[in-house]
């Protein structure tokens, strides 16, 4: 039962995901990606899961993490079992050796690792020690390999944890089926899904809703996901969008917005305006810095500091020459959408200012 968690560094040579991608899927073991790794095996791969890691890392009886250290995203280390052989591959050593002591231990790039192990024919520590590549400018195309034919040992593994992922992914769509007052933001996320282009650049700014996001968008492409990082270093997505729009000119770039973290970059619609760069914004406005609030209300009884307004910030952004939306109920979710990426492809930055209903989607989450 072996399972790969690959993170963002297993892209640092970002000229090489496609190959990364490439020798995942000849590898055949199912998979979780991570990070700036999202986006690797394109928008649906058969080895690809998506939910109940926790769980699968649990069961699993042999682990590679491709530069992922285990730290608080994996309990430090307390998600893989004890019994399990535990393969890291890192960068650094400290970091593969974080909290938790593999049993196979390879230094050096941990995407020139994956693709050394596919091919079976040794060397690894010599490609992981080659000199970097650098950044790709164009999207790499994903590999036109067969999609994830595991070996027929796995198969039943594998069956079991896309069975999983499956069950998972019925329980999101009755989640998203809950009206309220306002827009559900999983309902929301199920139609940006549904709407983005193929070649859509994903940046996530935000707390609470980006991490809804993530259960629920599936990056398109390697390198078309762009977050906060482990950190959770907030403001970044403007600067993210900015820098994505102009390496990958005609790409469709959207910021998924939390209405905290919108504050922080939302001064930049000037700088998409003047320089002509049509970013399309979608804030998820539940008047909250609600990663903080789900634990700090629950344990301290105060949601003293977590209370936001239900600010205009598509007026902000008129304000600075780009085009404001506001959303206030499901019903207009699709029609903004569709208008967004319509305003975009003429060239104009647009800003969709959806109010949000409070959900139960991500109780008893922890905001580290």
């Amino acid at each position: 039962r072996p399972l790969m968690v690959i993170g963002s560094q297993a892209l640092a040579r970002a000229g090489d995901a496609a190959q990364v991608a490439d020798a995942v899927t000849r590898l055949g073991v199912p998979v979780y990606l991570s990070g700036m790794a999202r986006g690797l095996l394109g928008r649906d791969h058969a080895l690809q899961l998506r939910h109940q890691r926790r769980q699968a890392l649990r069961e699993a009886d042999c682990v590679l993490l491709a530069g992922v250290p285990c730290d608080f995203r994996l309990d430090y280390g307390r998600h893989v079992r004890r019994s399990a052989t535990l393969i890291a591959s890192n960068r650094s050593k400290k970091d593969a050796r974080l909290n938790r002591r593999p049993d196979v231990t390879a230094i050096g790039d941990a995407g020139l690792f994956l693709q050394a192990l596919a091919a079976g024919a040794g060397g690894v520590a010599a490609a992981a020690a080659a000199p970097g590549a650098p950044a790709a400018t164009a999207a790499p195309a994903v590999p036109t390999a067969p999609f994830g034919s595991a070996p027929s040992r796995w198969q039943s593994w594998l069956g079991q944890l896309r069975e999983r992922d499956a069950e998972r992914e019925t329980g999101i769509d009755r989640q998203a089926q809950i009206r309220g007052e306002f827009v559900n933001p999983v309902a929301l996320l199920r139609a940006l899904e549904r709407e983005a282009g193929a070649d859509a650049l994903l940046v996530a700014d935000g707390g609470d809703f980006v991490a809804t996001a993530s259960y629920v968008l599936h990056p398109r492409a390697p390198l078309s996901w762009l977050d906060p990082g482990a950190f959770g270093t907030l403001g970044v997505g403007a600067g993210f969008a900015l820098g994505a729009a102009l390496c990958r000119p005609g790409a469709e770039v959207w910021i998924v917005f939390g209405d905290g973290a919108c504050g922080y970059g939302l001064v930049e619609f000037d700088s998409f305006v003047r320089h002509g760069i049509p970013v399309i914004a979608l804030v998820g406005n539940d008047a909250g810095w609600t990663q903080i609030a789900r634990e700090q209300v629950k344990m301290l009884h105060d949601d003293v500091a977590t209370v936001l307004a239900r600010t205009a910030y598509h007026e902000v952004a008129a304000g600075f020459g780009g085009v404001g939306i506001v959303v206030r109920t499901q019903s207009e979710v699709p029609s903004a959408l569709a208008r967004a990426r319509e305003l975009a492809r003429s060239g104009k930055p647009v800003l969709i200012n959806v109010w949000l209903d409070k959900t139960e989607f991500r109780d008893g989450s922890i905001s580290m």
